[in-house]
């Protein structure tokens, strides 16, 4: 209960911050006081609302604000990026502004005549120095309504083009990778991963659907799902996720849970999963003969499981998916996050298959991703073991995504 009154907590002051920036820079800085400054300061008041009351009310049901709320959320952050790049520029043209005017105001008055008379001069001299004033109003908010256009311009262009790639066609990635332990009769196995599906308050049955059969169409070996299928419980998104019983492939269909299982009843969803025709990996292996080889699939748990939980809830257990196995076997990792590379590679794993990074779903946030995972997209390494991140045919949150399309990889395992 504390923890989540602890996020609340920063998440309303990230939040307000973040609104109280957008105000100062669209709305005071643009504005005269009177009737306009008061409803753009309403305004600001309802969207700062608007963003945590999206994030808490999608988890209790209430899907109607899903859309404008996760919408604002995206144009949020645009704003403040563009705003934030333009600081310094606008700084600079403040700063030249402000000579220019002070260049052309005099700042000592000129001698006034004085009429000498009998009695002496009829007032005193004037003394003292008349201050210019340091910029023009007009032109200052001139330069401050052209920055907010030019912001509120790019962060809608932007949240649009990201709306349309988001809700496409993910795209196909194929990628050849090595593995010295293949035997040759295995050459050329395919594996088609996706992670990261998102069923949820904006994505149904008819994105499951899509999925699946672009997976059939490649007429793949195996079929790895590598987490985060769901936001949401199994009496909402059972039906949505129906269509994976449809799913094609020669030598079966594997799933390993993401973070966002442990959010929406893992226990429940294992089940369903299992029902529907993908064997759930939960910290063991599978052994796969094919071709006259054999190669171990395995899978782990996500890393934000609970440690200390049991069961289908159990965190995850390297020892017991890949300890005491043949190592003249090739083996496969299914894990959700890339970050779980660096307990795999302490045991042999030749290659493993992620997902969970969105490919940062939003530029630059893509930057901050890399800050916490090892491989953000595509084929890295990671103490030995190779790691290939694919970047989900979902999204998570706003329905945007920029600089990182949705995506369906096609894995296949050469013999070195």
């Amino acid at each position: 209960m504390l923890a989540v009154l602890g996020f609340m907590g920063v998440l309303a002051l990230v939040t307000g911050l973040i609104h109280l920036y957008l105000w100062k820079r669209l709305i005071r800085d643009t504005t005269t006081p009177g009737r306009w400054r008061r409803a753009g300061g309403i305004a600001a008041l309802v969207l700062a609302v608007l963003v945590p009351a999206t994030l808490v009310g999608t988890q209790a049901g209430l899907y109607w604000l899903a859309w404008p709320g996760y919408l604002w959320l995206a144009v949020m952050f645009y704003l403040l990026v563009t705003l934030v790049v333009l600081e310094a520029p606008m700084l600079v043209a403040r700063l030249v502004l402000r000579r220019r005017v002070t260049a052309a105001e005099p700042t000592t008055a000129a001698p006034e005549p004085v009429l000498v008379g009998a009695a002496g001069p009829a007032d005193p001299p004037a003394t003292g120095a008349v201050t210019a004033p340091d910029h023009d109003p007009a032109r200052r908010l001139l330069l401050a309504r052209g920055a907010a256009i030019f912001a509120g311009l790019t962060a809608t262009g932007i949240t649009g083009y990201g709306v349309r790639t988001a809700l496409g066609p993910p795209q196909l990635d194929r990628v050849q990778i090595p593995l010295s332990k293949l035997p040759r009769s295995m050459d050329g196995l395919r594996i088609a991963t996706v992670s990261d599906i998102h069923l949820g308050p904006l994505r149904g049955r008819a994105h499951t659907e899509r999925i699946v059969a672009a997976i059939n169409r490649l007429d793949a070996d195996l079929v790895a799902v590598v987490g985060d299928l769901v936001d949401g419980s199994v009496a909402e998104l059972g039906p949505a996720a129906a269509p994976l019983r449809d799913l094609r492939s020669r030598y079966g269909s594997f799933f390993v849970t993401g973070n966002h299982e442990y959010y929406s009843g893992v226990e429940e969803w294992v089940q369903e999963v299992d029902r529907l025709g993908l064997r759930v990996l939960q910290n063991r292996r599978q052994e796969i003969q094919a071709r006259g080889g054999v190669l171990d699939l395995a899978g782990v748990n996500d890393l934000d499981a609970d440690p200390a939980g049991t069961g289908l809830a159990a965190g995850p257990d390297f020892a017991a998916a890949l300890g005491d196995r043949d190592p003249s076997r090739p083996v496969v990792l299914l894990a959700h996050q890339p970050l779980a590379a660096k307990q795999a590679a302490s045991y042999g794993v030749d290659l493993q298959l992620s997902g969970h990074t969105h490919g940062g779903q939003v530029v630059p946030f893509n930057l901050v991703v890399g800050l916490a995972q090892p491989v953000v997209s595509g084929l890295g390494e990671v103490d030995g073991t190779k790691v290939y991140v694919t970047n989900g045919a979902g999204f998570w949150g706003p329905p945007v995504r920029v600089g990182a399309k949705p995506q369906i990889s096609l894995v296949e395992l050469r013999s070195a």
